[in-house]
């Protein structure tokens, strides 16, 4: 899509990264519409000790509970009581391509319910805490979650090249 056509949401440094956010959603999703199943449930990297990042499959999984997480970690940092999904193996990208958007709605919704939330915070008490052990602001989170989705997309990327030249016999 040409961004001339594109329709960019009008709310600031939210609509900013939400529209950053479902860019990188889409660049994932146009890489996924080439995928066969055989290619998404391959094991690539056998010697990874991250569960993860094994198979296209794998890390598509991954990438979907920490899309939910994300929104999980603000929705708590504001009194609610958010739950983390688990992580779920699909069988096939359609499937996956689905549950992107999804999250992707799931994250929306968040912005929605609360339309006037701080996106930054300089002290480290108005902070949340993440899993991993990193303290972040919601602009903070939101800016690693789209760089997470372009760094899984690379990997993806990069595993396809291993798989389908593994497919060429040599000359």
């Amino acid at each position: 899509m040409n961004f001339q056509d594109k329709v960019y949401r009008d709310k600031g440094a939210v609509g900013a990264l939400l529209d950053e956010y479902e860019k990188a959603l889409e660049e994932l999703i146009s890489i996924l519409n080439q995928i066969s199943s055989e290619e998404l449930t391959t094991i690539v990297d056998k010697e990874t000790k991250d569960a993860d990042c094994r198979s296209i499959q794998t890390i598509l999984s991954h990438v979907i509970r920490a899309g939910y997480s994300y929104s999980v970690f603000v929705r708590n940092h504001m009194g609610e009581k958010a739950e983390r999904p688990t992580k779920i193996k699909l069988d096939s990208t359609d499937k996956y391509i689905h549950s992107l958007k999804e999250m992707f709605q799931y994250n929306i919704e968040m912005f929605e319910k609360y339309p006037d939330i701080k996106l930054e915070e300089y002290k480290a008490e108005k902070k949340f805490l993440t899993s991993w052990g990193q303290l972040y602001d919601v602009e903070q989170i939101y800016e690693h979650a789209i760089v997470h989705i372009l760094r899984h997309r690379r990997q993806i990327e990069r595993f396809l090249q291993k798989l389908r030249a593994s497919l060429i016999p040599p000359p």
